[in-house]
């Protein structure tokens, strides 16, 4: 299931391969939150996960935002999970679900059952065919972006893809 925030309509496609237990990655989750109060409904945001093998714990989270979507608690399972990339292991996931109110026993169940890994795996697939290397990655309207993970130049690409995009809609 895709993960996004933002309109249908958007003309802009901003996707993040993101990693919880990747500290790159929960900085951008704050630049995210920042270019979508700037661009409103203009940008589309999606997250795919991209757990790294070296990290522990970031399979099992993302599985664990994944369980949590299921329930209509993605976005804040996430945010859960990047502001405590060192408290990842299950008794923190499960701590996690209680916080939000998920129902506790079918989000542990479906952890230990691996229910979402699909879900993960399939991220992961997509993610090394489009030759993600590491964490967090990003691509507009396609394009993978290059530039720094930092809030003024992730803008500025975002600006000019708007500005592509009502060229080509003029033409």
């Amino acid at each position: 299931m895709e993960r996004a925030q933002g309109s249908i309509h958007a003309s802009v496609i901003l996707e993040e391969y993101g990693d919880y237990e990747c500290p790159m990655s929960a900085r951008a989750h704050d630049l995210i939150g920042e270019l979508l109060d700037t661009f409103g409904t203009q940008v589309r945001f999606v997250f795919r996960n991209f757990p790294l093998s070296e990290h522990a714990h970031a399979e099992r989270a993302a599985q664990a935002a994944e369980s949590a979507g299921e329930q209509g608690k993605f976005w804040e399972m996430q945010n859960l999970l990047f502001r405590n990339p060192g408290r990842l292991r299950l008794v923190d996931l499960v701590d996690y679900a209680e916080r939000l109110g998920l129902d506790v026993e079918r989000f542990e169940e479906e952890l230990t059952n691996h229910a979402h890994m699909g879900e993960v795996a399939h991220d992961l697939h997509e993610g090394r065919r489009r030759g993600v290397r590491g964490t967090p990655e990003f691509f507009i309207n396609g394009a993978r972006y290059e530039g720094p993970i930092v809030l003024e130049p992730l803008r500025e690409a975002i600006q000019s893809a708007l500005d592509q995009e009502l060229i080509r809609r003029a033409i």
